[in-house]
């Protein structure tokens, strides 16, 4: 466990586990809330040991790289223990396919009782929570599970942050393509309302692209050929949340980069300056903020939540992001002011420094104090 200095969004604790073996098989019947009739899937499950947090948490989040082809899903669930000693219900955090031929991909609304509820894709607690277990289930066949994770932290409802000090990653850049979700205007409203709403998969987008990877010419032939870069709405289509009607779950953006052996993580940072040692290391860091227009200079908007890419800093320190609202792929790169990004990063208030991860197996993440 780590203290928190100033500039850290609370306590944060990440456990990984890889090379998932389920442990129990067994047959079920499975009514898709988006269907109308029950059908009969044979499962594998995989429940994990007790993990015990560390500190008093009140949100975790689950993610997970999988294979989940046509004729198999996967279903993630969470259990807590509360810092009373108190075990909770099986709390279901999501259920995905890589597509949509068997299930709908959703998140679960309605789940909330005495200990908590889920937000989408995030388990929040009533009362805090100090330990957890995670169940993964594989209903049909072929489908496999490469890694999963929890992240738990501790938030602090604070709303501001103080600027950390520029570091070592002054001055370093990665190549990160960029894509603007507006050139995406109007196409395939069905998947979040269009590409005016696509800052979730044309980031996820850049990210592959960095790394050479992304969907096949044949996985593209729904997009018309006209479109200015066909990969950004295949991941809006399975990346899409049917209940939450958007693209922007977090676990699913991590298991959609998991088809193209990737393998990635749902966390939180605790300032810019763990944000430089990934850029060191040629991680491209997705990110989350929502904020007022005069409270990022040179983002040009507002907004309640939106998703950009970290590629670099200035030698001042000074964020440099690949910021898909930008109007064309010209102007997707932007320079924004160290103590504004972080500010609206990790303030309590906004998303308190979420971020995705995800990289080839052979890419070494940077060394961590325990949350990532």
């Amino acid at each position: 466990m780590v203290t928190p200095t100033p500039a850290e969004p609370g306590l944060i604790n990440f456990r990984r586990w890889s090379g998932v073996v389920p442990a129990e098989d067994g047959v079920t019947t499975y009514l898709d809330p988006f269907g109308t009739e029950t059908t009969t899937w044979p499962y594998t499950r995989w429940t994990s040991a007790e993990q015990e947090i560390g500190f008093p948490a009140t949100q975790l989040v689950p993610s997970w790289t999988a294979s989940a082809p046509k004729g198999s899903w996967l279903r993630v669930e969470l259990r807590a223990r509360t810092a009373t000693g108190e075990t909770t219900k099986w709390y279901d955090m999501g259920r995905w396919a890589e597509g949509g031929d068997d299930i709908h991909r959703t998140s679960l609304p309605g789940q909330g009782d005495e200990h908590g509820d889920v937000a989408v894709d995030t388990f929040v607690a009533t009362r805090p929570v100090t330990a957890y277990r995670l169940r993964l289930t594989l209903h049909g066949t072929g489908a496999a599970v490469h890694c999963a994770g929890v992240m738990a932290s501790a938030v602090p409802g604070r709303a501001s942050v103080p600027p950390s000090a520029p570091g070592e990653g002054r001055g370093a850049e990665l190549d990160v393509p960029p894509h603007s979700q507006r050139i995406h205007a109007g196409h395939h409203p069905q998947w979040g309302g269009g590409g005016e709403a696509w800052c979730s998969p044309a980031s996820m987008t850049m990210v592959l692209r960095y790394w050479g990877r992304g969907p096949e010419p044949t996985e593209l032939a729904f997009v018309d050929p006209a479109d200015p870069c066909p990969a950004v709405d295949h991941a809006a289509r399975d990346m899409y949340d049917h209940s939450y009607q958007g693209t922007g779950n977090w676990p699913f953006g991590v298991a959609y980069a998991g088809r193209y052996g990737l393998r990635g993580l749902v966390t939180r940072l605790r300032s810019l300056r763990e944000m430089e040692r990934f850029i060191l290391a040629g991680v491209p860091v997705i990110t989350s903020q929502s904020f007022k227009e005069h409270e990022l200079p040179g983002s040009g908007y507002s907004t309640r939540g939106h998703i950009m890419v970290v590629t670099g800093f200035t030698a001042e320190g000074d964020v440099i992001a690949n910021d898909p609202a930008g109007p064309s792929d010209e102007t997707v790169k932007r320079t924004y002011p160290r103590a504004a990004f972080e500010n609206v990063w990790l303030r309590g208030t906004g998303s308190a420094g979420i971020v995705h991860v995800v990289h080839p197996p052979g890419i070494a993440l940077p060394p961590s104090e325990g949350n990532w």
